[in-house]
Order: structure tokens, then C-alpha cells, then sequence
């Protein structure tokens, strides 16, 4: 017999979707408080609708829902109905939004600070969009086309667009703009990036010796940390390997390493970023 699998329960759906509405409510105000009023764009279908409602004098929520969705109908298949209709309510949220904040004054007209503060609040905006399962920009879809017919990767697809649509913006306001443009997009792209994955940077830890009840224990004591023990075998000579794996915070990565030294000098020890850890021991206790 099958053991069923349940979903997302009905208040973890509310608490996505308010997540992403807060996410979009974000980008809006970065839009039209930040980067709209200074002529600053963003890449992407967002990037697109700014210059398109500049040469047409319209609303760029307009532009928005025509660009977007016909991304999100072409990647049903590839991404889901629950993807495609987040993301499609998600764009619409935002076409609204950006219309309803178009009086909103700009915050300031420093160019620079546009671009930072800008890019920071669109980065937060994206990234809580993501982080709960939706997208507000259709070129990811269509990059993930272009994945499965070309040999170039996703973000290499992506890579390619931005920087063809920032370029643009060089014709539509000028080069200055195209610059701060420039800034506000890679702000933005690591804020996406820390609120997607995660504020704190943990460290997926692997060691290999042969005193590794010793080593695990002094983790397990000194730390707090909980480990597990796995069973390897060298491929070069054949013998088994006994391997001990643990998650830590960045600021044991110290620690870790003079506990292992202490113990084994010759142990194997590779240690790596990761995000988003659960369950487990992890962060229970403060280091000794």
C-alpha cells in the first residue's frame, strides 16, 4: 500500500500568498518611489515595461500583464498550474499597484541612491516572491525554454537578456541612466539572492578519519552540533572510509577546524557554503 502524501495545508497557502503579496507590494514601491521617476531600470519583463511605458507615455503596469503573460501561458507545461497561476495573479497585483502608486513622489533624486535603496527594496520584493514559489518576470520561463533547445544554461539565457534590455535603456534615457541602471540590477540580484536563500550562511561540514567517534563527539560537545556517521570506501586503494557529516554556522567554521586539527591532523575536512537549514539539532546551542 501507498502512503498518501499530503500537500501544503489550506493556512500554509494563506501565508504564502500573503508573503508574496507583501513581496509585490515591495517591488511596486521600489518602482515608483525609486527607479521609474529617476529613469533607472531593472532587467527582465519589468526593465522591458519601464522603457515601453516611457516611449508610450502609458502606465507600465500596462506593459506588465501584455509581456508577462504569454510567458506564463507558453510555460504551463514546464512549470505548473500552481506556479503559473501564483505568478500570473502575482503580475496582476503588480499592474495594479504600480498604477495606484504612480502619484507616490519620489523618495529622492539622487540618481546613486535611487539606484541602491531601489534595488535593495526590488531585491527584498523578488526574493520573498520566489522564496514562497511564484515569479513576477516571465523571462525565467522563457529562459527555461531556451534552456531545453540551446546548450546555454538558465542563467546564462537570463545573463544574456539583462544585459541586452540594460543596454537598451542607454537609447531610450542615456547612458548615465543605463549605469545607474547597471547598479540597481546587481543591488537588487544579491538581495534577491539573501532573502531567496536565506539571511544566515551555514556550512554543510565532511570529514574523513578514522578517528571519527573522537572528532564527532568533541562536535557533539564543544558545538552542540548533532552529526551523522556515513560509511565510504577509497576508490583508489578500496578501504572503507568512515565519514562524518554535520551542518554549523559560519562562525564555528574556526572552531570546527582547530577541534579537528586538535584530534586528527591528517583528517580529510571540506566544509561548504548551504542555505535554509531544518530540523535536527541545528542552532540549539551556543559554542563552549
Amino acid at each position: 500500500m501507498k502512503k498518501q502524501h499530503n500537500g501544503l495545508k489550506f493556512y500554509q497557502y494563506v501565508f504564502r500568498a500573503l508573503l508574496i503579496a507583501v513581496g509585490v507590494v515591495l517591488e511596486a514601491i521600489s518602482l515608483e518611489a525609486f527607479l521609474v521617476p529617476n529613469k533607472i531600470i531593472d532587467g527582465g519583463v519589468v526593465g522591458i515595461s519601464i522603457m515601453m511605458g516611457h516611449i508610450f507615455s502609458l502606465p507600465i503596469g500596462i506593459f506588465l500583464v501584455l509581456i508577462n503573460l504569454p510567458f506564463f501561458i507558453i510555460g504551463y507545461k514546464q512549470m505548473g498550474k500552481t506556479f503559473t497561476v501564483t505568478s500570473a495573479c502575482g503580475v496582476i497585483l503588480l499592474a495594479f499597484l504600480t498604477t495606484l502608486f504612480t502619484p507616490i513622489h519620489r523618495f529622492t533624486n539622487d540618481l546613486l541612491l535611487a539606484a541602491v535603496f531601489g534595488g535593495i527594496i526590488m531585491g527584498i520584493g523578488v526574493g520573498l516572491v520566489i522564496r514562497n514559489g511564484g515569479s513576477s518576470d516571465g523571462t525565467e520561463i522563457l529562459a527555461v525554454l531556451f534552456n531545453q533547445k540551446t546548450p546555454f544554461s538558465v542563467g546564462e539565457v537570463v545573463l544574456f537578456l539583462n544585459i541586452f534590455i540594460l543596454g537598451s535603456a542607454g537609447f531610450v534615457f542615456g547612458w548615465n541612466y543605463a549605469m545607474y541602471s547597471l547598479i540597481a540590477y546587481f543591488v537588487a540580484f544579491k538581495m534577491i539572492d539573501i532573502t531567496s536563500e536565506g539571511l544566515e550562511s551555514s556550512k554543510a561540514v565532511w570529514i574523513i578519519s578514522d578517528l571519527h567517534e573522537e572528532i564527532g563527539d568533541a562536535l557533539n560537545d564543544r558545538l552542540g552540533r548533532g552529526v551523522t556517521y556515513l560509511n565510504g570506501e577509497g576508490a583508489y586503494t578500496g578501504n572503507d572510509k568512515n565519514v562524518i557529516f554535520t551542518v554549523i554556522s559560519r562562525l564555528e567554521e574556526a572552531k570546527v577546524k582547530n577541534i579537528v586539527d586538535s584530534i586528527d591532523k591528517h583528517a580529510f575536512l571540506a566544509i561548504s557554503d548551504i542555505h535554509d537549514v531544518k530540523g535536527g539539532r541545528f542552532k540549539k546551542r551556543s559554542i563552549h
